[in-house]
């Protein structure tokens, strides 16, 4: 399985019988520079109904979206949308978010979305085990690097991926990934936008990726 960053919290997972998957890809626009999303993807998974994360239309290859609560089938790979929030206020302040758990080459990946608060007893129960986790880490319209930690102790993924953080073409008023990389021992900067992961040989746990933003 091959991980691409492509910018913001939009990544394209590609299993070995070519299957592609985009997580939440983003509108340009609005403080956000990354370049356009022009890698076809057979499915895309949005958390939620914001410009940054829900420009599903645009994404080449006519992909079938999945998004909200419950479990769907797309192409083999069974996707679980679990609810939350994109706040501490239950919603109140921006609305709801959802977190999809799927697996790609027998690799358990979760997408935290824009998630806002830190997870229930109910909801690590419902994510169960993590090889790979995606996690915001800027603060401000998510969880921040403190409480992004918490949520990656609650979880004990193999490998983390910090995403949503501030970039040279991310201009939100977030931090960036320094603040979360503090005091951990076990980082990797890989200079790069990808990873290739195999099941049975991932590291960790609680090894943090770092990747660069390819657009």
């Amino acid at each position: 399985m091959k991980i691409k960053w492509l910018g913001h919290a939009a990544f394209l997972i590609s299993s070995a019988e070519g299957i592609k998957v985009i997580t939440d890809p983003y509108s340009v626009g609005s403080g956000l520079s990354y370049g356009k999303i022009d890698e076809p993807a057979d499915i895309v998974t949005v958390s939620h109904d914001h410009f940054d994360h829900n420009n599903a239309g645009e994404v080449p290859g006519k992909p079938e979206v999945v998004e909200g609560s419950g479990s769907k089938r797309v192409k083999g790979i069974e996707f679980l949308g679990i609810p939350c929030y994109h706040d501490e206020a239950q919603g109140g302040q921006r609305g709801p978010n959802t977190i999809f758990c799927f697996a790609v080459d027998n690799v358990r990946i979760c997408h935290l979305g824009d998630l806002g608060h830190r997870l229930s007893a109910d909801q690590v129960a419902q994510i169960g085990e993590v090889d790979v986790l995606f996690i915001p880490v800027g603060g401000f319209y998510t969880i921040d690097a403190a409480l992004a930690s918490e949520v990656s102790d609650q979880l004990r993924p193999r490998v983390v991926i910090p995403m949503h953080f501030k970039t040279a073409k991310c201009d939100f008023p977030i931090t960036g990934v320094e603040e979360f990389l503090r005091g951990k021992a076990l980082v990797q900067r890989t200079g790069g936008s990808e990873v290739e992961l195999v099941a049975g040989k991932l590291p960790g746990p609680g090894q943090v990726v770092v990747l660069e933003p390819t657009l």
